[in-house]
């Protein structure tokens, strides 16, 4: 059993996990500039970035509330909606942006995997802190995961199959296994944890999720070193102009479903936030030979925590404000 005091907030361990929590943001954009200028400090993560995202995943399930779950599928035709609109929503935006650009075929397709992932783990910490619905963010990112093996290396194949051979069975097997796999067996080792294990668990997982997208992110970008550096800023304003559509396409739809103020927060952020950590790690496995078409999905990944990161701490000074009574929310 765990010692009480594992979990004081002066104990170094709980410290860095909460640091590469808070410090996502940060943290992952600096791993971004050291990857660029010290590849080969990065490259020797090859062996394991899938191991990496499949422990994120496995950290995921033995967290994952599973009683606010259940409580939340009691409205299924939410869920569904939120799901179905970002399976629609972020393939199609994606498609169109990597079109209309006239991207070479592999940085197209790079985008196409990551419009087709599911939405990110870390959308639920981000609606949490912006004062979202936070039941329904997680109900939405675990359905999508679960549907990820079938939906995206279908979606993948056919807006991508023109652009480069599609290895549909493949990303099927590799998101089986580093996805769905991890997640379920999370899920049930919740159930055997006790009270004490569970505090050290939260504490645990995003910190482990969040050290794992920055060496992935990190990786790509190492991998990537020589086509990076052939690209120029015009790739950045491409991400940065699909993660602007997926926020407002979700929070346009979600007023024209009539959700109210907490969800349409929730569904915004989770159609803006792709998992693009799932993406990278798919271009990588799967397309080697092309190392350009992780690219998009690191810079994604890189973008959507800074740009989900400033609007939560907008929001929470605006919750904050509100709630002193000095301006109207």
């Amino acid at each position: 059993m765990l010692n009480p005091r594992a979990l004081s907030p002066y104990n170094p361990r709980m410290f860095i996990f909460r640091l590469l929590t808070r410090a996502l943001a940060p943290l992952t954009l600096l791993g971004a500039i050291c990857a660029w200028f010290f590849p080969e400090w990065f490259l020797i993560f090859k062996p394991v970035f899938k191991g990496l995202f499949a422990a994120t995943m496995f950290g995921l399930g033995m967290v994952l509330d599973a009683d606010e779950l259940r409580d939340t599928l009691k409205h299924p035709q939410r869920i569904g909606l939120g799901v179905l609109t970002q399976y629609l929503i972020m393939p199609t935006l994606a498609f169109a942006v990597a079109t209309l650009a006239g991207l070479p075929p592999a940085l197209a397709l790079g985008f196409i995997i990551v419009g087709s992932a599911p939405g990110a783990m870390a959308s639920n910490v981000i609606v949490y802190l912006a004062g979202g619905a936070v039941a329904f963010s997680i109900a939405m990112t675990t359905v999508a995961t679960f549907l990820s093996p079938f939906v995206t290396p279908a979606l993948v194949q056919w807006l991508g199959g023109q652009l480069l051979p599609i290895p549909f069975w493949g990303m099927m097997q590799t998101i089986l296994f580093i996805v769905v796999l991890p997640l379920g067996i999370g899920m049930q080792v919740h159930r055997l944890l006790r009270p004490a294990q569970m505090d050290f668990a939260r504490e645990f997982a995003p910190a482990l999720a969040a050290f794992a997208i920055i060496i992935i992110c990190s990786y790509a970008v190492a991998a990537s070193h020589d086509q990076l550096g052939d690209i120029g800023p015009g790739l950045l304003g491409l991400v940065i102009l699909l993660n602007a559509l997926g926020y407002g396409a979700g929070w346009f739809l979600a007023r024209l479903y009539g959700f109210d103020f907490r969800h349409r927060l929730a569904l915004s952020i989770e159609i803006g936030m792709q998992n693009a950590g799932l993406g990278v790690v798919l271009a990588l496995a799967h397309f080697p030979e092309t190392p350009e078409t992780a690219l998009p999905g690191a810079l994604f990944a890189v973008w959507c925590i800074l740009t989900a990161a400033g609007a939560t701490g907008f929001l929470r000074r605006r919750h904050a404000t509100a709630k002193t009574g000095s301006a109207p929310l």
